[in-house]
C-alpha cells in the first residue's frame, strides 16, 4: 500500500524535491498535497512541475494562526495524507494542529538535537565553535524541535567553519535522511513506544 505523503514548506523547498525525487510514484510513497505559508514560495511550484496538488495558506486569508491552521488541516486531511512532513516549514503551528497530526508529522531539522533546536540552527553551531553537527528527523509535538527522534546522522565540520559551507554539507544529509526516513514509515518500520520518546526503528 502506498503511503500517502502532505508536505509543508516556506520557501525554497530543496527538502521537498529530494521527495519528489527519490521517493514520489515509485511504488511506496506519493506525495499528493503540498502547503506553503508563502504564496511565492518556490516548493509551491516544485510541487505543480511534479504534478502535486499546491496551496498556501497565508495568515492574511484567514485573520490569524488558528483559522489557518484549522482550514490548512482540513485541506490536508481531505487528500487523504497519512503522514504530515515539515521540510522547511518556518512558522510555529498551533497546538491544535499539532494534536490532530500528533504521531504522524515530522520534522529535519538542521541540528543534532537537542542541540541548537529552533532557528538559525546552523549559525548556532558554527558560532559556538562546535566539531561535530548533523541531522535530525523527529516527531513534532508541543515544543519547538523537541519531539522523539527517529533518525540522526552526524557531520564532522571543517575548522574553521564557514556558514555557507557547513549549510551545503547539511543540506546534502537532509536531502538524504528525510527521504530515508519517510520511506521507514511507509515500510511500517518506525514505532514511537507509547509512555516514552523511544522511537524504534527497524532499518
Amino acid at each position: 500500500m502506498t503511503l500517502q505523503v502532505g508536505v509543508l514548506v516556506s520557501g525554497e523547498g530543496t527538502n521537498l524535491q529530494a521527495l519528489l525525487d527519490t521517493l514520489h510514484g515509485k511504488g511506496e510513497v506519493d506525495v499528493v498535497a503540498v502547503g506553503s505559508s508563502r504564496e511565492g514560495a518556490r516548493g509551491l511550484e516544485r510541487a505543480r512541475e511534479a504534478g502535486v496538488e499546491a496551496r498556501a495558506f497565508a495568515h492574511t486569508e484567514f485573520g490569524d494562526r488558528v483559522s489557518r491552521d484549522l482550514a490548512m488541516g482540513d485541506w490536508l486531511e481531505e487528500r487523504g495524507i497519512e503522514l504530515l512532513v515539515l521540510a522547511g516549514f518556518m512558522e510555529v503551528l498551533s497546538v491544535d494542529f499539532v494534536r490532530r497530526f500528533t504521531g504522524r508529522m515530522i520534522n529535519v531539522h538542521p541540528s543534532l538535537l537537542p542541540a541548537f533546536p529552533g532557528i538559525r540552527a546552523i549559525e548556532q553551531a558554527v558560532d559556538y565553535g562546535v566539531r561535530v553537527t548533523g541531522v535530525t528527523v523527529h516527531f513534532v509535538d508541543e515544543g519547538v524541535d523537541t519531539g522523539a527522534i527517529v533518525l540522526q546522522r552526524p557531520l564532522e565540520l571543517p575548522y574553521p567553519a564557514g556558514i555557507a559551507e557547513v549549510e551545503t554539507l547539511v543540506h546534502e544529509i537532509e536531502h538524504e535522511l528525510l527521504p530515508r526516513a519517510v520511506l521507514l514509515f511507509a515500510r511500517g518500520k518506525v514505532k514511537l513506544v507509547e509512555g516514552s520518546r523511544r522511537v524504534e526503528v527497524d532499518d
